[in-house]
């Protein structure tokens, strides 16, 4: 009977209290994701479709918990299509939404860089492109908004700043904010304008972000310095530093990840000591280190994870390394597929 309601409604609620919530934690050129939950001491890989991961730009988790992907279409790197998760076929599906051209498609050759990135915000998806300056071009945040009623994406207004800093961080929620050292700005999707907000205090050079109710937390690459910015008082205050890594002289590898877990903070540093050298990779091996913020005491715990296989590599594409939380039905997670 649940087989056939399942497939009938494969987006059905489950009852309170069956599912568990997962960090996709990696997406490895393999097609394989690594779900995890560090505190239960469940750890979950899935291997999927080559031709998807190969052409995965970003991933969304809405507050409906459906989960979405950007990727490419085949042989057109500039034209753009979301898929969605099948949480009872452990599968992505074509989401059956319209694709769509990627926002640089027109210009690719003017900027140096771009990010592209998806969101949720208010119960809307949006496709977001950072474009950085090239040959006196300005720089500017450009999105678009589905409209399920017409199955259109929707130009929204766009963002033009001065520069756009090597180290910047997007976070979602009820609205969309766009974060550096210097400045604030949040869109407004009932006024479709952004605004100017309080700039940080006291900030690093930003990398990441992830908001936490009315809240945004945010650090800067080496997670020297953690800051959190109430939205609803425009105001932010410091966080207590990045606790001694174990004790061991090491370097950040790549971006932190932030995500909420169970509603706490954590964060994922992959790091790797610069004195010591794979004599048969020719690099230096890396470890994982994840860290809990207990906001009574204002301090960062060290779980002192173990993943399961270190073959997993941080994903590239991923929204600037940011890791995002799903609610999973287990036995759909782990059943086999055809």
């Amino acid at each position: 009977m649940r087989n056939v309601v399942d497939k009938k409604n494969p987006d059905l609620k489950l009852r309170l209290g069956m599912t568990t919530e997962m960090v996709l934690l990696y997406f490895s050129r393999e097609g394989q994701i690594l779900y995890m939950n560090p505190h239960q001491g469940k750890y979950i890989s899935c291997d999927y479709d080559y031709d998807l991961t190969d052409d995965f730009l970003a991933l969304t988790v809405t507050s409906d918990n459906n989960i979405y992907i950007l990727t490419m279409e085949y042989g057109d790197p500039y034209q753009l299509s979301i898929r969605q998760y099948n949480h009872s076929e452990n599968e992505f599906e074509d989401a059956g939404m319209s694709s769509f051209a990627s926002l640089e498609s027109e210009d690719h050759e003017d900027f140096k860089f771009h990010d592209k990135l998806l969101f949720e915000v208010d119960g809307m998806l949006y496709y977001v492109a950072v474009l950085g300056e090239y040959n006196n071009v300005l720089n500017y945040v450009r999105m678009r908004r589905y409209n399920q009623h017409t199955d259109q994406w929707q130009e929204c207004s766009q963002l033009v700043l001065d520069e756009i800093p090597q180290e910047y961080a997007i976070s979602g929620g009820p609205s969309l904010y766009f974060i550096t050292s210097s400045e604030v700005h949040r869109y407004d999707p009932i006024q479709d304008c952004w605004c100017e907000r309080a700039p940080p205090i006291y900030a690093p050079d930003i990398s990441t972000a992830v908001a936490m109710g009315t809240e945004i937390f945010c650090t800067d690459r080496n997670f020297t310095q953690t800051v959190v910015y109430d939205t609803e008082s425009d105001c932010w205050r410091e966080l207590s530093g990045c606790p001694d890594p174990r004790n061991l002289d090491v370097a950040v590898r790549c971006d932190p990840g932030v995500f909420v877990l169970q509603n706490q903070l954590h964060i994922l540093l992959q790091v790797y000591d610069t004195d010591v050298v794979d004599r048969f990779e020719g690099r230096t091996p890396s470890e994982h280190l994840m860290y809990v913020y207990d906001r009574s005491a204002d301090a960062w715990r060290d779980l002192e994870v173990t993943l399961p296989d270190e073959k997993y590599e941080s994903v590239e594409g991923l929204s600037r390394s940011l890791y995002h939380v799903a609610r999973f039905y287990l036995p759909h997670l782990t059943k086999p597929r055809e």
